[in-house]
């Protein structure tokens, strides 16, 4: 059990035991994915990955993945609901040490190869709205929150937020209407570790072509 201080308020997190055969994520990739953590509840695996860095207790690639968050972050200061099981969201963190001119674009080739993974995987032809979106018929199905740590004109480190609504199937009122699950639009069943697998390896051998990642 951990315990996390947010604020004054004390939460506990429940962290799910992790299974080789069951995330198959680390023996793909040099680096992504070297550790993973799971949790069935946590606030924000973006806000978790930043606890790390404070404490200086992180390893490059770890990935953290939440079932549920109950304060995700995302763009604008605006809050990113996992409010049920089985969707997308996690946190990867990765060091670099590259100019910050080598990483302009970084967030669309990310949503490019997410983008990728539904094609390959399910034949499904989602869309890109800049700068972060990942969307259905206008529709927002969804986003990626891309942080950096710079040092002069230097890039240290990465930390990447993903979260899709590949399952969700209630949205409140207020977003109804803009929002929408892979799910509900094309009524498929979606492996969301195999997802996130797929584009770990994607993303690394991006990183690596780009001379990126250390």
């Amino acid at each position: 059990m951990n315990k996390k201080y947010i604020g004054n308020k004390l939460e506990h997190y429940k962290k799910i035991d992790l299974i080789q055969s069951e995330i198959p994520i680390r023996v793909e990739q040099k680096k992504i994915g070297n550790k993973i953590e799971h949790y069935k509840i946590i606030d924000s695996t973006q806000l978790e990955i930043h606890r790390r860095i404070e404490q200086n207790n992180i390893e490059n690639g770890l990935i953290i993945i939440a079932d549920k968050q109950t304060n995700g972050k995302g763009t604008h200061g605006r809050i990113w609901q996992t409010d049920e099981d089985n969707n997308i969201a996690f946190s990867l963190y990765i060091e670099t040490d590259c100019k910050y001119q080598k990483l302009d674009g970084i967030t669309i080739e990310i949503a490019k190869i997410i983008l990728r993974v539904f094609k390959n995987l399910y034949q499904i032809d989602l869309q890109i709205k800049e700068p972060n979106d990942i969307v259905y018929n206008g529709k927002k199905i969804g986003g990626i929150l891309t942080e950096s740590k710079i040092l002069k004109d230097r890039v240290k480190y990465l930390v990447i937020g993903i979260g899709i609504n590949t399952n969700k199937q209630q949205f409140p009122e207020d977003i109804k209407n803009i929002a929408t699950s892979i799910k509900k639009e094309f009524n498929i069943n979606i492996d969301n570790m195999l997802i996130i697998k797929q584009f770990c390896k994607e993303f690394e051998k991006h990183l690596i072509s780009k001379n990126i990642l250390i």
